[in-house]
């Protein structure tokens, strides 16, 4: 077990080896999340109308 320095130490190296994303990066990423959350809940409701309509043509 290394001790609390060492382990400081290291833990600093490793994070200077992280590449971290620049602003445009994540807007980039944020903007297509936005996206395809919107896209999903779109095809999401349109399956639960398609299937709501069917129900009520079986039922009613």
């Amino acid at each position: 077990m290394a001790n609390p320095l060492q382990f400081l130490q290291q833990v600093r190296s490793e994070t200077a080896k992280v590449v971290w994303p620049n602003r445009r990066e994540v807007m980039l990423t944020t903007v297509m999340v936005f996206i395809m959350a919107a896209l999903t809940s779109v095809f999401f409701f349109l399956v639960d109308f398609v299937i709501q309509q069917g129900l009520t043509a079986i039922i009613g």
